[in-house]
């Protein structure tokens, strides 16, 4: 039944890739796989890191980062399912190869296995490929699955799911991010399991290492309270610059998540105080400016060290955006309320390291407390660079359970 599944969803995608771009760049890079593995995979020795898309990538990156300093003999194969995660990060250097992972089909698992032929193969979070994991199984080949997080009303611990079930148990070891999962999967009989936490905190802790400063924006901060908005849609916006236009003693750095030049314009004619944009700013320009735009990608990650307070989007849409990359630099973050479905948002409100707001009303009394109390200031900082340190070192745990300190 599970390989029926498979086999109507990739005729119902070969059908939509007639009409969409997105899932045609699926079918082609699915087909241009069978290339990249017999054009680039030589004599073995590859561990194969597998990602969904860009999320699960993050988690997985800390793993690949160290395997590549502690054992840079060993060739690195990464791999993706959506093209969001394939298209951005095709050309990432610290994997040997990239490409996507052809649909689980019996025949697609096996003529990868064979192809690529892994040493060893981790599954980042929510991937559980039941055709490829029992290629692997059959071949002898490690399989971790890493930063896994499992709940109740998951297939697996469904009546029906059952069967989709058994291939939990052929994983080698599951390293979880919580005591939970744990349980969940003792239900199943599944013992080889360790609690060890979320690597995209080891991710954030490695990104502020290795940020690179911004001369620009630190000349831009330097001896000012700046508010720093990153991955802001327009009704984040609509809220920020009404409040920022009216307070002078403050700056903004403002990195909204759309930087096509219409919604720059946008931005730009909500302001009421002068302002330049990153790709065309001068230390003479910068200086003159109360507000920086931040139009590219890229930089939001250093962005933040130069916040007195972190403001991230996304709130009052979809959902909020990366709240760790902010609270990783001891700064306190403001977020909207769509945020119950982050576990990260929720843990650093109840530690006073983050604050959410419903409106401009709150934006505004929060954003008061901060500039004007600095103990208050002082004290969501560090509840929220402590949240991320002490939750920090699930990498290295892996890391070292697998290959040894």
């Amino acid at each position: 039944m599970y390989s029926l599944i498979i086999y109507l969803y990739m005729f119902a995608a070969n059908l939509a890739s007639l009409f969409s771009q997105k899932v045609r760049l699926l079918m082609c890079g699915h087909r241009e796989t069978w290339r990249i593995l017999r054009r680039e995979i030589g004599d073995g020795g590859y561990v194969w890191f597998h990602a969904a898309s860009l999320g699960e990538f993050e988690q997985g990156r800390p793993l690949m980062e160290r395997l590549r300093r502690r054992h840079p003999e060993k060739k690195i194969l990464l791999t993706f399912f959506s093209p969001s995660g394939y298209e951005v990060r095709k050309n990432y250097e610290g994997a040997d190869v990239v490409c996507y992972l052809p649909f689980d089909t019996p025949l697609n698992a096996r003529k990868f296995v064979r192809l690529a032929h892994p040493e060893a193969a981790f599954f980042i979070k929510y991937e559980f490929w039941r055709n490829y994991i029992d290629v692997l199984h059959r071949e002898g080949i490690p399989i971790y699955s890493v930063s896994s997080i499992f709940r109740d009303k998951q297939i697996f611990f469904r009546s029906y799911g059952r069967n989709y079930a058994r291939c939990l148990k052929r994983i080698t070891h599951f390293y979880v991010q919580n005591e939970r999962s744990r349980e969940l999967l003792a239900k199943l009989g599944v013992e080889a399991v360790s609690v060890v936490g979320d690597t995209r905190f080891d991710r954030v802790a490695d990104i502020r290492r290795q940020a690179r400063p911004l001369p620009l924006a630190g000349s831009f901060a330097e001896g000012r309270q700046v508010l720093v908005a990153g991955s802001s849609w327009t009704p984040d916006e609509d809220i920020l610059i009404p409040y920022f236009n009216g307070r002078l003693e403050m700056k903004l750095v403002l990195a909204p998540h759309v930087v096509s030049e219409s919604h720059l314009q946008e931005i730009e004619a909500k302001l009421r105080r002068p302002a330049v944009r990153y790709s065309v700013a001068t230390p003479e320009t910068v200086a003159a400016a109360d507000c920086l735009i931040i139009d590219c990608y890229g930089l939001l990650s250093s962005l933040y060290r130069y916040a007195t307070v972190a403001y991230v989007g996304g709130g009052f849409g979809v959902g909020i955006h990366n709240v760790p990359e902010a609270a990783v630099y001891g700064c306190p973050v403001i977020i909207g309320p769509n945020n119950r479905k982050f576990r990260e948002a929720r843990a650093l409100i109840a530690n006073g390291g983050c604050v959410e707001i419903g409106g401009a009303g709150d934006f505004s009394a929060v954003m008061d407390n901060f500039l004007a109390n600095g103990q208050r200031l002082r004290e969501a900082g560090r509840a929220a660079g402590s949240y991320i340190a002490d939750n920090a070192g699930a990498a290295d745990k892996i890391f070292n359970d697998i290959y040894g300190s």
